[in-house]
């Protein structure tokens, strides 16, 4: 009873998988996005100010990092908790497939958070004057937050490496 209970507690790991494809389908969105910025941006470019182009490659860049961060999760996720990914001898691979553990993982998202959140504070930054100077602190309260989370969780990851 005990063997079949561990075996299907095992099993049920494949409840992630459909949940990381998931994923891939807010990548196909984050895409879709992306080009719909992009070809706004084209008929324009030539009209719009300077200060207004770097913030659509702000935007641009954000939506990048964001599906860089979606990836990471999707595979390092779905090899760390569901299988192994496979790949065909001689098959394109990403260096980093397989080398991150749920640590690992953990740091680079909390990193990840951090640079999208200040390509966001840059954004509002460049755009101050339609903001009130409460919610200016209040956007860099937050990000300071997910900056000294990101610190703490590292030297978290490096007291306890050390002491194993």
């Amino acid at each position: 009873m005990e063997k079949q209970l561990e075996r299907l507690m095992y099993l049920s790991r494949w409840i992630l998988a459909p949940i990381y494809l998931g994923l891939s389908l807010a990548l196909i969105a984050l895409g879709i996005k992306f080009f719909q910025e992009v070809f706004h941006l084209l008929p324009h470019v030539l009209e719009i100010g300077e200060a207004d182009i770097v913030l659509v490659v702000l935007s641009l860049i954000d939506l990048t990092l964001v599906g860089g961060l979606l990836v990471m999760v999707m595979f390092s996720g779905y090899e760390n908790f569901v299988s192994r990914i496979d790949l065909d001898e001689g098959a394109e691979k990403l260096s980093w497939l397989g080398t991150l553990d749920t640590n690992s993982l953990k740091n680079k998202v909390a990193a990840s958070i951090v640079a999208i959140s200040s390509i966001h504070l840059l954004k509002i930054f460049m755009d101050a004057k339609n903001y009130d100077n409460d919610q200016l602190m209040w956007y860099v309260i937050i990000h300071l937050t997910f900056v000294v989370s990101a610190f703490a969780m590292g030297i978290l990851d490096k007291l306890t490496k050390k002491h194993h």
